[in-house]
């Protein structure tokens, strides 16, 4: 087994870098690396549903799209991933014990109890420290999970804020669940590097090989990965399922109703009501906002250039698109 000390932060690169491993590598693989803050959101969810739009713009934190099933997860330099690449996997299920069992060993020689718990959690008495998901190709797989050392754990749930009732769809919605560091578990302080220095060295039976380091065909394979894929609005928005959703908001200018259908990331239906004046229809500007994406800044820059008090007299941009998305 190859095992590989990623020193790559950027999410987009990782979750590339992982994809192109998995189909056009040729050794087995164990890979530790971390990413910048970012949310990393299943392969089958409604990724706009899943996030909190307000702090996420704010603070400018990545939002990708992994190849996995699963929940969407906060990423920080705090928190380490692992990742398993297997060939000649003969098994036609998903395997979470298979995988996580080496992960389980290594922090229990370390002196952390800990234990698998549900369908794929990693757990410290009840308390969550790793999420995992798994990925089957013909007769590969790969298996990746989160292991929160010392993430920021405010940023995971304000980053993660979900409103329920906002949203109306058949995505996956993730769990929360009480969650903890594994710093906070260890018998001695250690910091970051010297833990994920550890788990190489048990997870690899002390054997590591000195091809550690990633090949510049895998680096410039993931790069282009960024490029078609992973660096794209259309994969990490645009992909989630079809979805519907309303708001209403009291404004200066009266009430404003918001019905929006969303379809491949993009508006499909709007429907705007209240008891707001204007001098034009706003069907007509219902019109002009259906076929944008659904993402604040492009709504933004349509409305920015139209007289929208024709359209609702009293109501600003910031108040119209608060009920857009």
């Amino acid at each position: 087994m190859r095992c590989i000390y990623n020193q790559h932060t950027d999410p987009a690169f990782n979750l590339a870098l992982e994809e192109w491993l998995l189909r056009h590598g040729t050794e087995d693989i164990f890979m530790l690396w971390r990413n910048a803050a970012a949310i990393i959101v299943g392969r089958n969810q409604n990724t706009v549903a899943e996030i909190n739009e307000d702090f996420v713009r704010e603070r400018g934190i990545a939002v990708i799209r992994r190849l996995t099933g699963g929940g969407a997860v906060f990423h920080d330099l705090g928190n380490v991933n692992f990742t398993f690449i297997q060939h000649g996997y003969a098994k036609k299920g998903l395997d979470f014990h298979r995988f996580t069992l080496p992960i389980l060993t290594a922090l229990q020689t370390m002196g952390v109890e800990c234990a698998f718990e549900g369908r794929n959690d990693l757990v410290i008495h009840g308390q969550k420290f790793s999420g995992n998901a798994q990925r089957i190709e013909k007769d590969r797989v790969l298996h990746h999970g989160t292991l929160l050392f010392a993430a920021h754990m405010p940023d995971i749930s304000a980053a993660l804020r979900v409103h329920p009732a906002k949203y109306a769809d058949k995505a996956v919605k993730s769990v929360q669940k009480r969650v903890t560091n594994i710093s906070s578990h260890l018998p001695e302080p250690m910091d970051v590097e010297t833990f994920m220095q550890r788990m190489m060295c048990e997870v690899s039976g002390g054997q590591l090989n000195l091809d550690h380091q990633l090949r510049e065909e895998e680096i410039a394979g993931a790069r282009q990965l960024v490029q078609e894929r992973y660096g794209r609005w259309d994969w990490n928005f645009g992909a989630s399922p079809q979805y519907g959703f309303s708001r209403a908001l009291r404004t200066p200018g009266g009430m404003v109703e918001a019905y929006v259908d969303v379809r491949q990331g993009r508006v499909t239906a709007l429907r705007l009501h209240g008891d707001y004046f204007g001098i034009r229809p706003v069907a007509e500007l219902e019109a002009l906002l259906v076929g944008c994406v659904h993402q604040y800044e492009a709504l933004a820059r349509i409305l920015d250039n139209l007289p929208l008090d024709e359209f609702m007299r009293g109501v600003d941009r910031d108040s119209l698109l608060a009920c857009l998305v």
